[in-house]
């Protein structure tokens, strides 16, 4: 690979970036510390991959609906996609 590409390509990538700032305490400065030692990751290496793992362990987001759709009187959901409560329909 091209040095200057990899270069720029990595330039290019900080700038795409935003900036967080956090406080700390003492206890979370010494994990990072030790962290940093272990992995040889930098701080923000360590903040973003521990931000990946926290979000998969969260709960999915709640799928989104519409409401009242698949919501009928007679309590059949499937009317549209159901060949036998479409039979007869539209005919005279």
């Amino acid at each position: 690979m091209n040095r200057s590409f990899a270069r720029r390509h990595t330039h290019d990538k900080m700038y795409d970036m935003r900036i967080v700032q956090a406080r700390i305490d003492e206890k979370t400065e010494k994990l990072l510390a030790r962290l940093r030692r272990q992995t040889g990751m930098n701080d923000s290496e360590l903040v973003r991959k521990g931000l990946e793992l926290v979000s998969q362990m969260s709960l999915p987001a709640p799928v989104r609906r519409v409401r009242g759709v698949g919501k009928f009187a007679s309590k059949h959901e499937d009317l549209g996609s159901n060949k036998s409560h479409l039979s007869g329909f539209g005919r005279s």
